[in-house]
């Protein structure tokens, strides 16, 4: 990473004793401004602290004669230095008078996107956001520099403030061959946008603080005209987009809309929802965090829904280390500062005790992998089970209680209420499952009830309450709501598809017509209905294979409906 910063031309504009503290001062590469502001005394400011250059306020004909050494302030208070990055900007009093001045440094850094070049190399419409001072202009002057340079495109960088390209009317040579149009007054930069688009055929537009309702309208009309968009806007994250209805329109726009009584009904929703209105301007999100770590939104229209939706979504966090070597991780969904995933269509109803153990940590910890030998076909979910409770080859559900390696005691002793009992045996055989049912309700480690049934039941909500025992409810006594159920119950996320054994487990007579409409259903899902998101009707079934096949789709936490009559009555299934 190379770095050029022209700072003794930023030094040779301040008074003559401040210009001699910095030039010898120890942090001087790493400087970020100067503060000038009168009857104080000057402040000098580095990235982690600040520091008085001087005891003597600061004069009104210090910064007269600063303000002779530089160019002419604009529209936007602010003015540059012929050939550099830096920037002097203005404050005046309530006449205009300038009475005090912020001289930041600019500084060229190459190298600064090697956390995203992947991302600028496939030629979508990526937006920075982060606060002020976290290298956002920076980062878009490489890119336009690696753009013109490196991907050989035709760039053309709208320089508001001249602070992407420099002052004066020759570019900075830290853009490359891009090409810079600089913009007369803050107000017309959208209209120089257009402008550029119409007269010089870019396939790049790099922009700098987008904050208008009618700039974020020129991004939309550029990107709806097949050009690649790279730019900035006010705001830390894409949040702080959806709530500003000035710039929402780059994200999308958000509308309520009313849905019909089928939709809200399919949905679990209210009947008035916020929804995106369009395709987001910029398909790629990048939030700042720090000048070494960056949040990456790859579809910045999933992120949209999935918020307004009330889900967490899961980005990229890219970071890179002293070497440039570039991390990538997966932040996970949390709620309620607990990790986990997004209960839909279930609740849990905890009695507030203080607990220890897994219930007080809220997760399952992971282990490290076992030598045990894998059988071959079985699924992730097997695999995370093994490790987390092989600790024999079978478990004794006689045996005495042994904490686990997460400081729960197992296996776990579950109370039902209202569930079939059958059922409850039967998920916990297929799936072995580290559960023990018990009659006992002083024994037991958590409560699995109907929630119809706990809403009736105060007594049964007090005595859990008395004896420090969670209840856990399921709307129905149904195998994938029991499964689903002991699963939150252990704190383990479900599997994205549905193996053998839980197909196993929704089987009533095993026959081959119901394999097939279950391999029917399942393929339809996974094939169809998830990853295209359009509904899918089967083929005609009997009523009681009908209700497996509905039991299947309901594990995937989608909605289905019968339609038509016998004997051609088939199931269609809905999209989330």
């Amino acid at each position: 990473m190379t770095i050029t910063d022209d700072l003794q031309k930023l030094l040779d504009i301040l008074p003559q004793d401040l210009r001699q503290v910095l030039e010898s001062h120890p942090k001087r590469d790493s400087l970020v401004e100067v503060v000038l502001d009168l009857g104080r005394r000057p402040e000098a400011r580095f990235p982690n602290q600040a520091e008085y250059l001087s005891e003597t306020p600061v004069t009104q004909e210090q910064i007269d004669d600063c303000i002779q050494r530089v160019g002419i302030f604009g529209g936007d208070n602010r003015a540059g230095i012929e050939q550099t990055l830096h920037r002097i900007s203005a404050i005046r009093n309530r006449t205009g008078k300038i009475i005090g001045l912020t001289c930041r440094v600019g500084r060229a850094v190459f190298g600064t996107i090697g956390m995203i070049r992947d991302l600028v190399e496939t030629g979508k419409s990526i937006l920075m956001l982060g606060r002020p001072g976290v290298g956002k202009t920076t980062a878009l002057r490489e890119i336009a520099r690696v753009l013109a340079d490196d991907l050989l495109k035709r760039v053309v960088i709208i320089d508001t403030s001249n602070e992407i390209a420099g002052d004066g009317d020759v570019a900075h040579p830290a853009i490359g061959r891009a090409r810079r149009m600089q913009v007369a007054h803050p107000d017309q930069q959208h209209q120089v946008m257009i402008e550029a688009v119409e007269n010089h055929m870019p396939e790049v537009i790099v922009i700098d603080e987008i904050g208008t309702e009618l700039e974020a309208l020129a991004a939309r009309t550029i990107a709806e005209r097949g050009v690649q968009l790279v730019g900035t806007a006010h705001g830390n994250q894409i949040e702080n987009l959806i709530k500003n209805p000035t710039l929402a329109d780059l994200v999308g726009g958000i509308q309520a809309v009313t849905l019909g009584d089928d939709e809200a009904r399919r949905r679990g929703s209210q009947k008035t929802v916020l929804e995106r209105k369009a395709p987001p301007t910029f398909e790629i999100a990048v939030e700042m965090l720090e000048r070494q770590r960056w949040v990456v939104h790859e579809s910045v229209a999933d992120t949209v829904d999935n918020l307004l939706r009330g889900r967490q979504p899961s980005p990229q966090t890219r970071t890179v280390d002293d070497q440039g070597k570039v991390a990538i991780t997966r932040q996970l969904a949390v709620v309620n500062g607990r990790g986990g995933h997004l209960a839909t269509g279930e609740e849990s109803f905890s009695s507030g005790r203080q607990s220890n153990g897994w219930r007080s940590s809220g997760q399952m910890v992971a282990l490290p992998a076992l030598p045990v030998e894998r059988v071959t076909g079985r699924s992730e979910f097997d695999r995370l089970l093994d490790e987390s409770f092989n600790y024999s080859e079978s478990i004794d559900l006689d045996a005495t209680r042994q904490p686990g390696p997460n400081g729960e005691d197992l296996p776990l002793h579950v109370y039902p209420y209202g569930v079939s009992r059958h059922q409850l045996e039967q998920v916990i055989s297929v799936l072995t499952l580290p559960v023990v049912l018990t009659k006992d309700i002083d024994s037991a480690d958590a409560i699995l009830a109907l929630r119809s049934h706990v809403k009736n039941h105060a007594k049964l909500r007090q005595m859990a309450k008395a004896r420090h025992v969670p209840i856990h409810m399921i709307k129905s006594s149904t195998i994938p709501q029991i499964t689903r159920g002991l699963r939150r119950l252990l704190n383990m996320d479900d599997p994205e598809m549905a193996d053998d054994r839980e197909l196993q487990l929704l089987l009533h007579s095993g026959s081959d017509d119901e394999m097939d409409a279950l391999e029917e259903a399942r393929l339809a899902v996974e094939q169809i209905v998830i990853p295209k998101g359009q509904p899918v009707e089967l083929l005609p079934r009997s009523p009681q294979v009908r209700k497996m096949q509905h039991e299947l789709v309901e594990h995937y936490r989608l909605k289905s409906h019968s339609f038509g009559e016998e004997p051609n009555r088939r199931l269609r299934i809905y999209p989330a």
